[in-house]
């Protein structure tokens, strides 16, 4: 009876690993398209790439905090793969340059889209971490034209129990 519980766990262990979408960021440049699938499942939205090829996003937005953009070439083979849930990846924006089109290309879905009383637009909202393990959000203003008009990060504050009193 112990031997098949442990049997049991052990298989639920190992399916665990299979399909997952962290294991995106560790597939190695030159992999096959259905291999990339095999082993971080299906991605969560697939994207045409300028000049040929697809990106096949692997995002854990809303709660997470990464998202992988897995690139293949017109051959279906990987290119390059990226967490992209990172001030050096969000300093690329350019607004009045970019649309909520690219942004989503490069990013992913966006953990929520919120509207403020202050502008007239959507502003998509991406959860990430920084470089010192801080809980962020960044905010990225789109106009009624869907072009990025500014973009900055700002702290996740959680509700914790205030400690002084």
């Amino acid at each position: 009876m112990k031997f098949l519980l442990s049997a049991v766990l052990a298989t639920a262990l190992l399916a665990g690993c299979a399909g997952n979408a962290y294991n995106a960021g560790r597939i190695a440049p030159g992999t096959p398209r259905a291999d990339v699938v095999a082993q971080a499942g299906q991605p969560t939205a697939v994207v045409p790439l300028p000049g040929g090829g697809e990106r096949l996003q692997y995002s854990l937005q809303p709660f997470g905090q990464h998202a992988y953009m897995v690139d293949l070439d017109a051959m279906g083979r990987v290119t390059q793969v990226r967490q992209v849930l990172a001030e050096r990846e969000f300093q690329r924006i350019q607004p009045g340059v970019w649309t909520g089109i690219d942004v989503q290309r490069e990013f992913g879905p966006p953990a929520r889209v919120d509207a403020v009383s202050s502008w007239n637009g959507p502003v998509l909202t991406y959860r990430w971490r920084d470089a010192v393990n801080t809980d962020m959000f960044y905010h990225v203003y789109l106009d009624a034209q869907n072009v990025v008009r500014r973009a900055h990060p700002a702290m996740e504050f959680r509700n914790v129990r205030d400690e002084r009193g």
